[in-house]
């Protein structure tokens, strides 16, 4: 049971780490909020007929803490989407998994704290500056050098970030991880008192909704229905958001939570290998740097675990 539960896992992590080059590629034919839209009421549709027997076992107060998380996780995805569509799959895989470790930084904050959760450790704040040392390296280009002047300065102008060259789909995707964060706070205060399969139903659902609302006020939408958008959508609706959100669920009621946070933190590896073997992508030196500090950080929040539920998060 152990070894089919590690290689399920495992098979779900590597799914979300291919919908990163999936999506990017299928924005090619829609726009990003059309996409999500499709997407969450695809997944919405699955989910109901799936667990159409727990619709009666919905309660009036379980549908404000639904929406309340369906918020988060609509809130998490338009960032993702939108952002994605402006970097590369590996940037957006590497940023999004920021969240990690924000989530425990977050939970200082009064009201957000989980119920019996304990202050952040220190591998929490050493996890959280290690991450955000690597989201610099991998984002924000050197500063230029000075033609003329000694080789000392431009070595220590080459070491120095230009911030304001960011990209702006790098921004975004850092909105996407304070959404997702969020959106993982918001499951540590409601999964205990409401079953997973209600909770499915209720945030993919308000999540659609969600998604309709803010439509109009982010894009102007467009779909083109090619072979290539169609595949994409129902890999990241039905396997990747419905399926797995349910295999995620049983294989967390039977691994210790430091083996599941291990094979999580696989997901933007597997991002950036299906982007090198699909698009070619390639991270030079101080992006990869930057990276490998991130996975560090997210690895170092992560192996000493912190009272929250994981959460997916992929593209």
């Amino acid at each position: 049971m152990k070894l089919r539960a590690y290689l399920l896992m495992t098979f779900v992590v590597a799914v979300w780490g291919s919908t990163f080059v999936l999506i990017k590629g299928a924005l090619a034919d829609a726009t990003p909020a059309a996409f999500n839209l499709v997407r969450m009421t695809l997944a919405f549709a699955v989910l109901a007929v799936v667990y159409h027997r727990y619709w009666r076992a919905i309660r009036r107060w379980q549908v404000v803490s639904g929406a309340v998380v369906g918020l988060c996780l609509a809130t998490g995805y338009q960032f993702q989407t939108t952002g994605l569509a402006r970097t590369t799959p590996s940037k957006s895989a590497f940023i999004t998994g920021l969240l990690v470790v924000l989530v425990p930084l977050l939970s200082v904050i009064p009201g957000l704290k989980p119920p019996g959760a304990r202050a952040p450790r220190w591998n929490a704040f050493l996890g959280a500056a290690l991450a955000f040392i690597g989201i610099v390296l991998l984002t924000a280009p050197t500063a230029l050098q000075v033609r003329g002047q000694g080789c000392a300065l431009n070595a220590a102008l080459s070491l120095l970030p230009d911030l304001s060259s960011i990209n702006m789909g790098d921004i975004l995707t850092l909105g996407c991880a304070i959404g997702f964060a969020f959106h993982c706070i918001a499951l540590s205060h409601v999964s205990p008192r409401i079953g997973f399969q209600p909770l499915a139903l209720l945030q993919v659902g308000f999540c659609a909704v969600f998604m309709a609302l803010s439509l109009p006020l982010i894009e102007h939408p467009h779909i083109c229905w090619t072979p290539r958008l169609a595949i994409a959508l129902a890999i990241a609706a039905v396997l990747a958001t419905a399926a797995a959100f349910s295999i995620q669920s049983w294989a967390q009621s039977i691994l210790p939570s430091t083996h599941t946070a291990l094979i999580l933190t696989l997901e933007p590896v597997f991002a950036w290998i299906t982007s090198f073997l699909l698009t070619s992508e390639r991270l030079g030196l101080r992006p990869a740097s930057g990276a490998v500090l991130i996975l560090a950080g997210i690895a170092l929040t992560e192996l000493m675990p912190q009272p929250h539920v994981p959460t997916a998060h992929e593209a």
